[in-house]
Protein backbone atom coordinates (compact mmCIF):
# COMPACT_ATOMS: atom_id res chain seq x y z
CA UNK A 1 0.00 0.00 0.00
CA UNK A 2 1.60 3.40 -1.09
CA UNK A 3 1.69 6.19 0.88
CA UNK A 4 2.15 10.37 0.41
CA UNK A 5 2.94 12.97 2.24
CA UNK A 6 2.40 16.95 2.26
CA UNK A 7 3.71 19.19 5.20
CA UNK A 8 2.48 23.23 5.69
CA UNK A 9 4.60 25.63 3.86
CA UNK A 10 4.94 23.35 0.56
CA UNK A 11 3.83 25.12 -2.03
CA UNK A 12 0.23 22.97 -3.69
CA UNK A 13 0.23 23.01 -7.00
CA UNK A 14 -2.49 25.47 -8.78
CA UNK A 15 -5.59 23.18 -9.71
CA UNK A 16 -8.18 24.13 -12.75
CA UNK A 17 -10.95 26.05 -11.20
CA UNK A 18 -14.00 23.80 -10.54
CA UNK A 19 -16.79 26.07 -10.44
CA UNK A 20 -19.38 25.97 -7.23
CA UNK A 21 -17.27 23.89 -5.30
CA UNK A 22 -17.15 24.10 -1.76
CA UNK A 23 -15.98 21.31 1.21
CA UNK A 24 -16.09 21.44 5.37
CA UNK A 25 -16.21 19.47 7.69
CA UNK A 26 -19.80 17.99 8.38
CA UNK A 27 -21.39 16.56 11.45
CA UNK A 28 -24.59 15.79 9.79
CA UNK A 29 -24.66 11.77 10.19
CA UNK A 30 -27.93 11.41 8.45
CA UNK A 31 -26.40 12.86 5.34
CA UNK A 32 -23.08 10.45 6.37
CA UNK A 33 -25.09 7.57 6.74
CA UNK A 34 -26.57 7.71 3.36
CA UNK A 35 -22.86 8.83 1.75
CA UNK A 36 -20.50 6.80 3.49
CA UNK A 37 -22.94 3.95 3.82
CA UNK A 38 -21.82 3.15 7.96
CA UNK A 39 -24.26 2.72 10.23
CA UNK A 40 -24.39 5.32 13.13
CA UNK A 41 -22.66 3.13 15.52
CA UNK A 42 -19.73 3.59 12.86
CA UNK A 43 -19.63 7.52 12.66
CA UNK A 44 -20.11 7.89 16.31
CA UNK A 45 -16.78 5.30 16.78
CA UNK A 46 -15.28 7.29 14.29
CA UNK A 47 -16.44 10.51 16.20
CA UNK A 48 -15.46 9.66 19.35
CA UNK A 49 -12.05 8.25 18.22
CA UNK A 50 -10.84 11.59 17.15
CA UNK A 51 -11.78 11.57 13.40
CA UNK A 52 -13.99 13.91 11.17
CA UNK A 53 -15.08 13.90 8.02
CA UNK A 54 -15.65 16.29 5.31
CA UNK A 55 -17.86 16.61 2.48
CA UNK A 56 -17.27 18.05 -1.00
CA UNK A 57 -19.91 19.86 -2.83
CA UNK A 58 -20.71 21.20 -6.55
CA UNK A 59 -23.40 23.90 -5.71
CA UNK A 60 -25.30 21.95 -3.06
CA UNK A 61 -25.24 18.93 -4.55
CA UNK A 62 -23.04 16.69 -2.36
CA UNK A 63 -20.28 14.74 -4.36
CA UNK A 64 -17.40 13.37 -2.47
CA UNK A 65 -16.25 12.44 1.15
CA UNK A 66 -12.69 11.52 2.69
CA UNK A 67 -12.08 11.57 6.82
CA UNK A 68 -9.39 12.71 9.12
CA UNK A 69 -7.89 11.11 11.58
CA UNK A 70 -5.66 12.43 14.31
CA UNK A 71 -5.14 10.47 17.10
CA UNK A 72 -4.90 6.87 16.04
CA UNK A 73 -5.24 4.49 12.94
CA UNK A 74 -6.29 0.83 11.95
CA UNK A 75 -6.13 -1.50 9.59
CA UNK A 76 -7.40 -4.51 10.94
CA UNK A 77 -6.78 -6.32 7.69
CA UNK A 78 -3.16 -6.37 8.37
CA UNK A 79 -3.24 -6.04 12.32
CA UNK A 80 -2.06 -2.70 12.66
CA UNK A 81 -2.47 -0.06 14.22
CA UNK A 82 -0.54 3.02 15.50
CA UNK A 83 -1.18 6.81 17.13
CA UNK A 84 -0.91 9.85 15.45
CA UNK A 85 2.33 12.13 16.23
CA UNK A 86 1.00 15.50 17.67
CA UNK A 87 0.50 18.22 14.29
CA UNK A 88 0.02 14.94 12.26
CA UNK A 89 -2.89 13.67 10.65
CA UNK A 90 -3.83 10.82 8.17
CA UNK A 91 -6.36 11.33 5.42
CA UNK A 92 -8.44 7.81 4.61
CA UNK A 93 -11.60 6.58 3.01
CA UNK A 94 -12.59 9.07 0.50
CA UNK A 95 -14.80 8.59 -2.43
CA UNK A 96 -15.92 10.35 -5.19
CA UNK A 97 -19.56 9.65 -6.03
CA UNK A 98 -19.44 7.09 -9.40
CA UNK A 99 -21.18 10.07 -11.46
CA UNK A 100 -19.20 13.04 -10.02
CA UNK A 101 -15.76 10.68 -10.90
CA UNK A 102 -13.37 12.54 -13.80
CA UNK A 103 -13.82 16.46 -12.60
CA UNK A 104 -10.92 16.93 -10.65
CA UNK A 105 -12.79 16.48 -7.51
CA UNK A 106 -10.73 15.02 -5.20
CA UNK A 107 -7.13 17.07 -5.39
CA UNK A 108 -9.69 20.41 -4.77
CA UNK A 109 -10.76 18.35 -1.79
CA UNK A 110 -7.34 17.11 -0.21
CA UNK A 111 -6.14 20.63 -0.94
CA UNK A 112 -9.29 22.10 0.96
CA UNK A 113 -8.38 19.86 3.97
CA UNK A 114 -4.76 20.98 3.74
CA UNK A 115 -5.76 24.91 4.19
CA UNK A 116 -8.63 23.87 6.48
CA UNK A 117 -6.75 21.91 9.12
CA UNK A 118 -4.50 24.91 9.97
CA UNK A 119 -3.29 22.84 13.10
CA UNK A 120 -1.49 20.25 11.43
CA UNK A 121 1.98 20.41 9.86
CA UNK A 122 2.10 17.14 7.57
CA UNK A 123 -0.39 14.91 6.23
CA UNK A 124 -0.67 11.49 5.13
CA UNK A 125 -2.22 9.44 2.46
CA UNK A 126 -2.33 5.83 1.13
CA UNK A 127 -4.42 4.37 -1.26
CA UNK A 128 -5.08 0.77 -2.57
CA UNK A 129 -2.51 -0.37 -5.06
CA UNK A 130 -3.58 -0.52 -8.66
CA UNK A 131 -5.95 2.39 -7.70
CA UNK A 132 -4.78 4.64 -10.41
CA UNK A 133 -7.51 7.05 -10.22
CA UNK A 134 -6.55 7.89 -6.60
CA UNK A 135 -2.90 7.54 -7.17
CA UNK A 136 -3.46 10.61 -9.69
CA UNK A 137 -5.54 12.53 -7.67
CA UNK A 138 -2.79 12.84 -4.52
CA UNK A 139 -0.24 13.25 -6.85
CA UNK A 140 -2.45 16.42 -8.22
CA UNK A 141 -3.24 17.71 -5.02
CA UNK A 142 0.20 18.22 -4.48
CA UNK A 143 1.14 14.98 -2.16
CA UNK A 144 4.95 13.51 -2.61
CA UNK A 145 4.91 9.66 -2.58
CA UNK A 146 7.11 8.43 -0.34
CA UNK A 147 7.01 4.75 0.76
CA UNK A 148 5.19 1.18 0.89
CA UNK A 149 3.97 -0.94 3.71
CA UNK A 150 5.77 -4.09 3.77
CA UNK A 151 3.41 -7.00 4.09
CA UNK A 152 4.42 -10.26 5.06
CA UNK A 153 2.46 -12.88 6.71
CA UNK A 154 -0.59 -10.85 6.20
CA UNK A 155 1.20 -8.18 8.92
CA UNK A 156 2.88 -4.92 8.20
CA UNK A 157 6.61 -5.73 9.07
CA UNK A 158 7.89 -2.60 7.73
CA UNK A 159 8.58 0.33 5.40
CA UNK A 160 10.04 0.84 1.74
CA UNK A 161 10.73 3.87 1.10
CA UNK A 162 11.01 5.55 -2.90
CA UNK A 163 13.29 7.71 -1.96
CA UNK A 164 16.42 9.22 0.46
CA UNK A 165 14.14 12.41 0.70
CA UNK A 166 13.23 13.89 4.24
CA UNK A 167 9.75 13.23 3.38
CA UNK A 168 10.43 9.43 3.25
CA UNK A 169 12.77 9.06 6.16
CA UNK A 170 10.05 10.58 8.39
CA UNK A 171 7.47 8.24 7.14
CA UNK A 172 9.38 5.44 10.01
CA UNK A 173 8.15 7.57 12.58
CA UNK A 174 5.09 8.79 11.02
CA UNK A 175 3.97 4.83 11.18
CA UNK A 176 6.10 3.78 14.29
CA UNK A 177 7.87 1.13 11.51
CA UNK A 178 11.34 -0.32 11.22
CA UNK A 179 12.95 0.56 7.00
CA UNK A 180 12.88 -2.36 4.80
CA UNK A 181 15.65 -2.33 2.42
CA UNK A 182 13.31 -3.07 -1.30
CA UNK A 183 14.36 -6.44 -2.12
CA UNK A 184 12.59 -5.96 -5.91
CA UNK A 185 9.07 -7.50 -5.11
Amino acid sequence: MPFGTWWRGTPLPDLSPLPAFSASISTDTQLITRLAKLSQQEIDDRFQTGKHLYIAFISEVPVAYGWVATREVNFPHFQFSFLIPPRNCYLWDFLTLPEWRGRGIYPHLLQTIIRQEALVDRFWIGYEPGNEASAHGIRKAGFHMVTELVIAEGRVSGLTLFDSSEYAQASADFFHLPIVTNTGS
